[in-house]
């Protein structure tokens, strides 16, 4: 194995303690060893995520040992695999996700965390797309059954998982209306593909969505908001809709009166996406070459909103923290 670095150390971004991005650092460490069921990817670039912000501080879902890489989703080539891994290779080139790990230069993953990508398709643009995309793509097509025709309402649609999500509904043939917080995130959001737009500020939500369906209400709402807006975007669901729950952007999580679902039959379902990787990798995997595919058709044209070096990943993450991205935000180790 060569290591580009010229030596048996790399460079990593470590969590070393709870706390803002200012208070990661960039470190050597050891070059990692693939066990016998892992492979060693040289990392080329990693997309950062809102969670990223939160699990630094303590405040995610999960609380991995430290010291740890933030960083989840990542695209790179496989230097070194394990006796026991069947098919990927070195020389390969992928794209992948964990939960965290992958601000460094080599990570180790298992072969079930890859997928490969093709030679047309560059390393940042897929270093974006397994989270936000894969979300969107497995809330619409997994849990929601979402049909070609269909109208659907995106909350927080200029947001990370918003405007993933309007791009992906459109490509399946659905009618969508975006709902954001100012006429300059509705201007993007009709930018990525939106039909209709909602300042949810200015104009009352349900009434205004029931409004744009002549009364019928949204077949499929997705909402990685929460907080307030909830109650309202239910309020206005269709009859036998679907309510997607995919996250608490507000920090709010909200409490729904459930006679509504009743008198509406409709459901209210819950996008874990990171549980359904793991439970049905095959799913999983389907999506994403869905996904490549739609690139490489040039219909998915995934936005980045900058690119960093490792030691400015503060930078990029305060950047997230204070919501002024559009697009992607990516790191190149």
């Amino acid at each position: 194995m060569t290591i580009r670095m010229g030596g048996e150390f790399v460079k990593a971004c470590l969590c070393t303690s709870y706390g803002s991005p200012d208070t990661l650092r960039i470190e050597d460490i050891p070059v990692p060893v693939p066990g016998e069921d892992e492979v060693l990817v040289k990392v080329m670039a990693c997309g950062l995520n809102f969670a990223d912000t939160l699990i630094i501080q303590g405040k995610y879902q999960f609380k991995p040992d430290m010291p740890f890489s933030p960083g989840g989703e990542f695209a790179g080539v496989i230097e070194a695999a394990g006796s026991r891994v069947d098919f990927a290779k070195p020389g390969d080139r992928v794209m992948g996700y964990r939960r965290w790990g992958a601000a460094r230069e080599y990570l180790l993953a298992g072969e079930d965390d890859l997928v490969p990508l093709p030679e047309d398709i560059d390393f940042t643009t897929a270093a974006g797309l397994t989270v936000t995309y894969g979300t969107a793509i497995h809330a619409f097509r997994d849990r929601a059954g979402l049909q070609c025709g269909e109208v659907v309402a995106v909350l927080g649609a200029a947001g990370g998982a918003g405007q993933a999500a309007v791009e992906i509904a459109r490509l399946m043939g659905a009618t969508v209306i975006a709902c954001a917080s100012s006429p300059e995130k509705l201007g993007y959001a009709k930018q990525l593909g939106a039909h209709h737009l909602v300042d949810y500020t200015t104009q009352p939500l349900k009434e205004t969505l029931k409004a744009l369906t002549h009364g019928a209400g949204v077949d499929v709402v997705y909402d990685p908001v929460g907080g307030e807006l909830a109650e309202q975007a239910l309020r206005a669901t269709s009859w036998e809709g679907r309510y997607l729950v995919v996250g608490f952007a507000s920090g709010e999580i909200p409490k729904v009166p459930f006679n509504l679902i009743m008198l509406k039959g409709c459901d209210v379902r819950g996008v874990f996406w990171g549980e359904a990787l793991s439970r049905d990798p095959q799913g999983h995997s389907e999506n994403m070459v869905q996904l490549l595919d739609w690139v490489q058709q040039g219909r998915l044209k995934p936005s980045t909103h900058a690119v960093y070096p490792l030691d400015q990943i503060a930078t990029a993450l305060n950047e997230i923290a204070g919501r002024k991205v559009r697009g992607k935000v990516i790191v190149t180790p």
